[in-house]
């Protein structure tokens, strides 16, 4: 990830048209890395999206053995690619304990997200997040 949160979150303090915004939000997808193309499949697939979305999941561990979880994502459609991008800026490179403590409604909230977003588009966010929190669960239980 390129962009990180504190960044995102001053652009969208910055920028206070919607219409502005989405762009913003288009231009945080455009700029993540290349995904790449074996990972679109239905195993690093995002169930709950209506766009189709793919994360894939690295854990590491820290000296202390402490799992970090660090992701790759993808979307089919420019605003959820978006979305994506501002998602791995919040949870990407994190232990699993920041990740299950992060309060991501309030920085949703912050940023504007849950009033802007369709319903569809809402609940695809929600699938993404409850996705890495399981999986930061999984990797602390392993």
């Amino acid at each position: 990830m390129t962009t990180s949160l504190a960044d995102i979150l001053d652009g969208f303090e910055f920028l206070d048209d919607w219409e502005d915004r989405y762009k913003y939000v288009i231009d945080l997808g455009r700029a993540l890395p290349p995904f790449p193309a074996e990972c679109r499949t239905d195993a690093y697939k995002v169930r709950g999206c209506v766009s189709q979305v793919w994360l894939v999941t690295d854990v590491s561990r820290t000296a202390a053995g402490e799992p970090v979880l660090t992701y790759q994502g993808d979307s089919d459609a420019l605003i959820v690619q978006g979305l994506v991008a501002i998602v791995l800026a919040i949870f990407s490179g994190k232990t699993a304990q920041e990740i299950l403590a992060t309060d991501v409604d309030a920085l949703f909230a912050r940023i504007g997200l849950q009033d802007h977003l369709t319903p569809q588009r809402s609940n695809g966010l929600k699938s993404m997040v409850e996705r890495i929190r399981s999986d930061a669960a999984t990797a602390l239980a392993a």
